[in-house]
């Protein structure tokens, strides 16, 4: 069975899912730029890049700034 990203801890770092959203697709696309595959090797297994993403902005190791 596969893991599931912790959304709800990642809307603790952003006022709405809509930013979340835009936060999640921008650092998708950061991750791409690194390398073309669609997965990150993790410990046991590969994971897709948008669930890095996700879990990324829950641990805090993106900031989300926005822009005015």
């Amino acid at each position: 069975m596969s893991r599931r990203p912790n959304i709800e801890k990642a809307l603790e770092k952003v006022s709405s899912r809509y930013e979340l959203v835009h936060a999640a697709v921008k650092r998708t696309l950061q991750l791409l730029e690194e390398g073309e595959d669609f997965f990150v090797r993790g410990e046991r297994e590969l994971i897709k890049k948008t669930f890095q993403a996700i879990e990324d902005i829950a641990e805090g190791r993106v900031k989300v700034v926005k822009k005015k």
